[in-house]
């Protein structure tokens, strides 16, 4: 049997997907088979969220968006000029003031200093982080770097953007403020956005779609459009549509361990 070859091209072949994925597998060199066959489209102006358990291959899904990683078999359709990517650590270089730091993409690319300065400035001023240009990491907490990693790439204006887990490590109450901050950017800017989290909670408030993988080798096995209208009230978390769909889906991601 031949296997289909990979490949990654340069813009989205469905006519409005930003970031497609066509029936997408991932076997490593060791033989772990990370994913299997995944198929779906992150459109703009979507946010689309996958949970999953652990090692499901939810990670690699954004890797292989990116360009890190190649599919085994499948196909991805992105525009990888336009793509902006938040990790689930800061990874800030602790030797650049905060400001140095929020241009550093636009740097590499050699963006005239001039839009680089007015666009780091909107950036700052998008994320709450006025007053701290000159600060470094260290001196910032959880919150505030992951503030500005998601400035940093703000700065290139991208129409997709891939979230792999970036506010795992914070507590819930910072958690909880950085996603009404998240969906602010999101009504403002009206990127297409792939966002990995371990938390329903996190996905049924964020998104507009839900997918739920299995155990590895992933793949989906359920999928929940999201009918909460944006803007989202922080008291949408505490009603009972929030939580009915919430338990669903919980149910839906408990399944697909067995």
């Amino acid at each position: 049997m031949t296997l289909e070859q990979p490949t990654l091209t340069a813009t989205a072949s469905k006519l409005g997907a930003t970031l497609s994925f066509q029936a997408v597998s991932k076997t490593f060199p060791d033989g772990t088979r990370a994913l299997a066959e995944t198929t779906f489209d992150v459109a703009p102006g979507e946010f689309v969220t996958v949970v999953g358990p652990s090692g499901c291959g939810k990670s690699t899904l954004l890797r292989i968006a990116s360009g890190l990683e190649k599919p085994t078999t499948g196909r991805v359709d992105v525009d990888k000029s336009s793509l902006g990517y938040v990790f689930q650590d800061a990874t800030l270089l602790q030797w650049r003031t905060i400001q140095r730091n929020i241009e550093l993409f636009a740097e590499l690319r050699g963006m005239p200093r001039s839009d680089r300065g007015r666009r780091v400035s909107d950036a700052i001023g998008l994320v709450g982080l006025d007053g701290f240009e000159d600060k470094y990491p260290r001196q910032l907490s959880g919150g505030m770097r992951m503030r500005a990693s998601l400035a940093r790439s703000l700065v290139m204006e991208p129409t997709m953007f891939l979230f792999d887990e970036p506010f795992g490590a914070l507590d819930e109450i910072t958690r909880e403020r950085l996603n009404d901050e998240l969906l602010a950017l999101f009504q403002t800017k009206a990127f297409g956005a792939l966002f990995i989290t371990h938390s329903i909670f996190e996905a049924v408030y964020l998104s507009t779609k839900v997918h739920v993988m299995s155990a590895r080798p992933g793949r989906i096995v359920a999928t929940f459009d999201i009918p909460f209208s944006y803007p989202r009230s922080p008291e949408l978390r505490f009603g009972a549509g929030f939580n009915s769909l919430s338990g669903e889906i919980s149910h839906a991601l408990r399944r697909s361990h067995t």
